[in-house]
């Protein structure tokens, strides 16, 4: 179980910066289990870290997205809101590095500065070591433009979610998504 996170962590072994497992592979590392098919892994990292990055993927095929399409990133500075990397190892192995922004010691929402967490707390790690983003962080990501997919992970990781999870949760949808439908769970 979880193979595949630990073939991402060898990837990123020489990357001695922080980063944590994001999208629907931290769900499932909360959880403790995988509870579906990911067709992607995505990982989260600093945007001040990105040089480090570049230096540790750079016999890979590297691209940001830059208005909606794929362009080749040679190591220069990605200002906002470029905040997605597309990675394509020699071997033909796929990962996508998202940018995430921080001032000092708080982690900001890209899509709301106003909504930030503290950087010591957003991440756990899984038995087996993996770092992964705060399942409350990753579903707030997840709430924008809402799939099924998203909403089984929603499903699936609220059982799992304490109180001080669903708390941030409800508290930053009510902020940035106030019509939002999970806000339904969490709020009774």
């Amino acid at each position: 179980m979880f193979e595949k996170c630990t073939e991402v962590r060898q990837w990123l072994n020489e990357f001695n910066r922080k980063w944590m497992f994001a999208g629907g592979w931290a769900i499932d590392l909360h959880i403790g289990e995988e509870t579906r098919h990911h067709e992607d892994v995505e990982v989260a990292a600093f945007r001040e870290d990105q040089g480090q990055l570049y230096e540790t993927l750079k016999s890979w095929d590297l691209y940001a997205v830059k208005q909606k399409e794929l362009k080749r990133w040679e190591g220069e500075v990605l200002a906002p809101p470029v905040h997605e990397i597309h990675a394509f190892s020699p071997e033909g192995q796929r990962l996508e590095v998202l940018l995430n922004e921080k001032n000092k010691h708080r982690w900001r929402f890209r899509r709301d500065a106003s909504v930030t967490f503290e950087i010591s707390r957003m991440h756990l790690q899984s038995e087996l070591g993996h770092p992964y983003l705060n399942p409350e962080i990753v579903l707030l990501y997840k709430s924008t433009h809402t799939t099924n997919k998203d909403e089984e992970d929603f499903q699936n990781v609220f059982p799992f979610l304490n109180e001080h999870q669903k708390d941030w949760l409800k508290q930053s949808l009510m902020h940035h998504q106030p019509e939002h439908p999970w806000l339904e769970n969490l709020l009774y």
